[in-house]
Order: structure tokens, then sequence, then C-alpha cells
């Protein structure tokens, strides 16, 4: 079982990111400066549709590029849980607008973050199924918009944690 006290800071570091996340969202502060707030210096970033990046630096310019033409999209959080220094998270990549049904137009993602202390976390890992985003967004109507950037052709998938610090359960 892990250590409870470690279990709730590690929490207490994600909720204060969604908030910052959430800030985002109304345009209050930009990606970039959640690298710089909530993630180490050698932070292992992987995003489903971009792959890995590492490092502080690059993984801030990542984020502000890989979120340009995103601007109406949303990111609510569904649940959130934490156990010793890891923490898993799910929420939805929400587009504008509803379907025919009346519900969302959004599909689930889950991140798995490990927690460095000191409010930041040193690993990221984004899981979503593209190929149901890519049915919304067709479904949906939502048209990329001129500052929209497509994700490289060849991202790398390397999913390993920086250092020596233990990777996601096999």
């Amino acid at each position: 079982m892990a250590e409870p006290e470690r279990s709730w800071e590690a929490r207490a570091a994600y909720e204060r990111y969604v908030d910052a996340r959430n800030a985002v969202e109304r345009g209050e502060r930009t990606w970039s400066s959640i690298a710089d707030e909530f993630f180490t210096e050698d932070i292992v970033f992987i995003d489903p549709a971009w792959g890995r990046t590492q490092g502080r630096e690059a993984v801030a310019a990542f984020m502000d590029e890989s979120m340009a033409g995103l601007e109406d999209w949303t990111f609510p959080e569904e649940f959130t849980m934490s156990d010793g220094d890891r923490v898993v998270s799910m929420w939805w990549n929400r587009l504008p607008g509803e379907g025919p049904d009346g519900r969302p137009n959004q599909a689930p993602g889950v991140s798995i973050l490990h927690y460095a202390g000191d409010g930041r976390f040193s690993y990221e890992l984004d899981v979503l199924n593209m190929a149901e985003v890519i049915e919304i967004i067709g479904n949906s109507g939502w048209r990329p918009p001129a500052d929209f950037n497509p994700p490289p052709a060849t991202p790398d998938r390397n999913t390993e944690p920086p250092g020596d610090r233990p990777g996601p359960p096999s």
C-alpha cells in the first residue's frame, strides 16, 4: 500500500494542475505556463497524437504548438485517483456543440502521471482512442482553424519514463 501522505500530496498537486488547465481554457493563462509550473526539468510527456516530448522547455513549446487552434475544446475531469506517486485521471476531449442525441461531442481520455514532489510531475502519459476522436470531429462538423497545427507524421512512441523511475505497470 502506498504512503497516504504522498498520495494526498500528489492528488493536491494534480488538482492545482487541473485548476491551471481550466484557467487556460478560460483564456487566463497559456498552455506553456502549465509546463513551467507543474513539470520537472526532465519531464517526459507522451501525447497520443504527437508522441513523446522530453524536457520542460520542449514540453512547454509542444503544449502551445499542439493546442493551437483548439481554443474551443475543453477537457473536463470525470474522476481522479492517486496511489503514492501515481495519479490516474479520466477526462473528456470535448468539442463544441452537441451530437444529434443532445450529448456533448466528446471522447474519453486517461492520463497517468508520476509525482516527483514539490508540486511537480516527472511523467505524463495521455491515452485516448484517436479513431473515436476523428469520428467525433467528422460527426460534429468542427473544422480546424488556420492556426491549427497537425501532429507529426511519425511521432516518437517511446513511453519510458525519465531516468531510472519506474514506468507504467506492464
